[in-house]
């Protein structure tokens, strides 16, 4: 886990936004995270395609996410 906060930590700003604006929102019409999550909420993500999406659309946002955790905390420190 350690391994992967330093990763994380040591990532661009502008490299994880860019990820999240092109990975994370692709295909732009409409976005497939969007269309992933709102699939999960109502019971309906059950093809193993549509899991692998919603993971692979969903990576750069947890990445986002937990850098602006690591980056909170650190500045707490």
């Amino acid at each position: 886990m350690n391994q992967i906060i330093t990763l994380i930590t040591n990532m661009e700003w502008h490299i994880i936004i860019i990820i999240c604006l092109t990975l994370g929102l692709a295909p732009f019409t409409p976005p497939h995270i969007f269309e992933k999550l709102s699939m999960l909420l109502n019971g309906t993500l059950k093809r193993p395609i549509d899991w692998f999406d919603l993971f692979f659309h969903g990576i750069p946002w947890i990445i986002l996410f937990m850098k602006i955790v690591i980056t909170i905390k650190n500045r707490g420190v």
